[in-house]
């Protein structure tokens, strides 16, 4: 019997970016400490022009609150 040789694809080849961010890559090393080439207020820009937020898409429109002014309460 012959033994199978196993081939390691290099990931960073077949990854695809979006065109708005080119080049981009993130890794996270043996310590879990996040490494990218881009800022992470590029990124969370990005992702908010882009990205629709789940959990605030079905909530109601915040109405203003009938409460009444607490200074005014006080001095009554």
């Amino acid at each position: 019997m012959t033994k199978r040789k196993y081939h390691k694809k290099n990931k960073k080849d077949n990854l695809k970016v979006n065109p708005q961010l080119p080049g981009f890559d993130i890794e996270i090393n043996s310590f879990g400490e996040i490494h990218s080439n881009y800022k992470i207020d590029e990124i969370n820009e990005f992702l908010d022009r882009n990205l629709e937020d789940k959990k605030l898409k079905d909530q109601p429109k915040e109405k203003k609150s009938n409460k009444k002014n607490p200074k005014k309460d006080r001095n009554a």
